[in-house]
């Protein structure tokens, strides 16, 4: 089992710590959600929680619950800017199914 992340987005997860001045890792997950089934969760992480997984790749620890582990395996984490936008993206070969809109999707 495996996550990954690309050059960019590690790069951009350490600035972001360190523009936050503390933290672990990145919380990469899942929840119910979206006309799809799933979206996906990625927050800051202060305190490693008794069911985590932890993956470092790049310098940066990403962090995983179990239950989000299922769903994530393979997973690589992605930082790009399209124009005005900018955001990360997730390369997640379980998908099956996204809905329209790319919110949500379905393994």
């Amino acid at each position: 089992m495996a996550i990954t992340l690309t050059e960019a987005a590690a790069s951009r997860v350490r600035n972001f710590l360190e523009s936050r001045g503390q933290g672990v890792g990145v919380r990469l997950g899942v929840k119910t959600s979206g006309c799809s089934g799933l979206a996906y969760v990625l927050e800051f992480v202060d305190e490693l929680e008794d069911d985590d997984e932890v993956f470092e790749n790049r310098g940066v620890k990403v962090i995983i619950d179990r239950k989000s582990l299922a769903y994530l395996d393979g997973t690589e984490l992605d930082y790009g800017k399209e124009g005005l936008n900018e955001g990360f993206k997730f390369n997640n070969p379980n998908v099956k199914d996204e809905c329209g809109c790319g919110e949500s999707f379905k393994v």
